[in-house]
């Protein structure tokens, strides 16, 4: 039994922690809803009190996020899915299937995770330049694709290898196929790792900046990180829309883990746990 002190000082602990991950956050939130910097300057004596949810509607405007947001949905919403379906199969087959080569195999998918982007960016590039994709979407989604199939093959084959071999056999014994254990057996009971996989892809997609910043120069295929960028540069110098534009480029990876928090959790403890 854990006694009182124990339990409050472990209360103690976890707000401090949490504390420190939120201040942040929150002085961004509070900034973004403070006075204008140039109205607080020029308007001193007005009196400029209370929120200012204006000002979020200013940053759309004058930083033109508009496009780049649905560019990054545009982006995001093609790396999780081929991403998924691609990680899934390959940590089935990693998994649970025996054939020659599949160390050295998988050993080559994990050096997908160590080598950073920076390394490989400047390549790539010339790469996708003699296939006269630079400068379009493919070239912005399909890197990303490749990087997160890396980390998603790990994920998956680690849940594939501890899943309920049982199930599996009997499944086998009434007839089905591998594809038909993959889909209809295995998968719907590892909902929460799929999940954290599609949140961790889609939060590492969505906050991607040297990729879209390198392979594409056009305003149209601009993402909402480089949106933000320019944003600083080039319309405002003012804390205050800047960081209005900043809750603007969060939120939806926000409102994402807000949605899918306790499945996300639920695998991420799953995955502690496994392997």
């Amino acid at each position: 039994m854990i006694s009182k002190s124990e339990r409050a000082a472990n209360y103690l602990i976890l707000v401090a922690f949490a504390a420190f991950a939120l201040w942040p956050v929150l002085t961004i939130v509070a900034a973004a809803l403070g006075p204008d910097d140039s109205v607080a300057r020029t308007a001193q004596g007005a009196g400029l009190l209370g929120l200012h949810p204006e000002n979020f509607g200013t940053a759309w405007q004058q930083g033109r996020f508009g496009h780049s947001m649905l560019t990054s949905i545009g982006v995001s919403a093609f790396v999780v899915t081929c991403a998924t379906l691609l990680s899934v199969m390959s940590g089935y087959a990693f998994g649970t299937m025996t054939f020659p080569g599949r160390n050295v195999l998988f050993y080559l998918f994990l050096v997908g995770i160590m080598v950073p982007a920076e390394a490989t960016v400047v390549p790539l590039y010339f790469d996708l330049r003699t296939l006269g994709l630079t400068n379009t979407f493919w070239a912005i989604a399909l890197p990303q694709v490749a990087q997160s199939v890396a980390f998603g093959t790990f994920w998956m084959r680690t849940y594939f290898r501890a899943s309920p071999v049982a199930m599996a056999e009997a499944a086998r014994l009434d007839g089905a196929g591998s594809w038909t254990t993959l889909w209809r057996i295995l998968l719907p009971i590892g909902r929460p790792a799929v999940t954290t996989l599609v949140v961790l892809t889609f939060m590492w997609t969505w906050n991607e900046f040297l990729i879209p910043l390198v392979m594409a120069t056009s305003d149209e295929l601009r993402t909402a990180p480089l949106g933000l960028a320019f944003f600083q540069g080039q319309y405002t110098s003012g804390f205050t829309l800047l960081a209005a534009g900043a809750v603007i480029v969060a939120a939806p990876v926000v409102v994402l883990y807000l949605f899918l928090q306790r499945r996300f959790i639920q695998g991420m403890l799953e995955g502690a746990v496994r392997e």
